[in-house]
Order: structure tokens, then sequence, then C-alpha cells
């Protein structure tokens, strides 16, 4: 065989013996593998922090040690800092309003044995708080003081969300402004209830406050007229 022969054969052989590059996508990371439960984890851990110390306070080093992640691996899951704020604040009133529905489809079926308004509007009270204060709840607080570092485009959607809840209130407080157990104007009403209620989340303390059902009592009593 001669030089240029040789020389063929051993570069066909070289190629035959290489490692065969796998088809398709690379395999998936861990951090793949497990996304789902990961960005979970991400907006729990984020969702405390940021009510802890403030969304400017708060870096991505941060996030990424409170879930045992490396400090940039909070962006395989989220583009910024700002998008995993909004995520935070878009899942917690996806949450509220899954926990309101519910309660909202029990009064439907109570409604058909005469559940009287005040018992409705307890209810919605009552998932309320446990929304602001019940363990881990950490998300709507975050909306309520950190909206102002969303961008536009974010803060009209949290909006509009918050449009969908507050609107499931107006019938019962309108049923109750016409019994002559609500006063005042229901628009107003309601601004007002809301007001008072999302303020808790800046003093109430489960180790050294009442209960939810007292709190929720206590909010009755200062909202609807009895005769």
């Amino acid at each position: 065989m001669d030089a240029a022969l040789a020389a063929r054969a051993a570069g066909a052989a070289e190629v035959a013996n290489a490692p065969k590059r796998p088809r398709g996508r690379p395999p998936k990371t861990l951090d793949e593998r497990d996304d789902g439960n990961r960005r979970q984890a991400l907006l729990k851990a984020s969702a405390k922090l940021f009510r802890r110390k403030g969304f400017g306070a708060t870096t991505t080093r941060d996030i990424a040690a409170a879930v045992g992640m490396h400090a940039g691996s909070p962006f395989y899951h989220f583009a910024s800092k700002g998008e995993l704020l909004f995520a935070v604040m878009e899942e917690g009133m996806r949450t509220a309003l899954a926990r309101q529905a519910a309660v909202l489809l029990a009064d439907e079926m109570a409604d058909a044995q005469g559940a009287a308004g005040t018992t409705v509007l307890r209810r919605l009270i009552r998932a309320h708080f446990d929304t602001l204060h019940g363990r881990g709840r950490d998300f709507i607080p975050v909306m309520l003081y950190e909206s102002r570092s969303l961008n536009p485009r974010q803060r009209a959607r949290i909006a509009k969300l918050q449009r969908d809840y507050e609107a499931a209130w107006r019938p019962v407080l309108e049923a109750l402004a016409r019994s002559g157990e609500l006063k005042g104007d229901v628009h107003l009403a309601r601004l007002l209830i809301f007001g008072a209620l999302n303020w808790s989340a800046q003093w109430f303390d489960a180790r050294k406050a009442a209960s939810l059902d007292e709190l929720t009592d206590a909010a009755m009593a200062l909202f609807i007229h009895t005769r």
C-alpha cells in the first residue's frame, strides 16, 4: 500500500472510531429537569425576601442562596429580577382568585338554602385575611407595596387581576346596601373595605394579635350595620 492510500485508510479509521455526537438537543441539566419545582421554590423564596427586605434591597444572590442555587441560576427561570417580581405578584393574584372562587362556589350552593348576604361577606373577608396572613402568604403583601417597581405592561396586567378579584364583591355589597346593612355608596364602601383589610398587612402578627376569625368578626362589626 502506498503512502497516500495508507493515510486515507488511517483517516477513515479515525473517523469511524471517533465518539458519535448525540442527536437532537443536549441532555437537560438538573435545573432544567426540575424546572417546575425550582420555579415554585424561587417564587416562594422571592416573595418572602421581597416582603421582609424589600424588592430593591433583595439581590439575586440572596434569592439563589435561599433555594440552594448558584448565584446566576435564577436567570435560567426568569429573565430578570423584575420579571421575578412580576411572577410573584401574578402567582399571588391567581391563587387569591382561585381561593375566592372556591368560597363563592360554596356560597352559590348555600344560597339555595337562603344564605344571608352578611354570611357571604364574612366568608369573603375571612378568605381575604387568609390570603394576606396565612402561612407562606407573602405574595399579596408584596403586590400591595412593591407595584411601583413593575413596568407599565406588568402593572396593567396585575391591575386587571385585581379588578377581577374585587368585582366579585360588588354584588354582595349591593345586596347588603339594599337591605340597609351597608350604609353609604357601594363603590366607596368597597374601596374603604379593601383599604382597611389590606392595611392589616402592615400590623397584623399572628403571634401577638387576634386570630383570623376574630379579625373577621371585628371587620364585620365595623362595616355592617345590624338592626
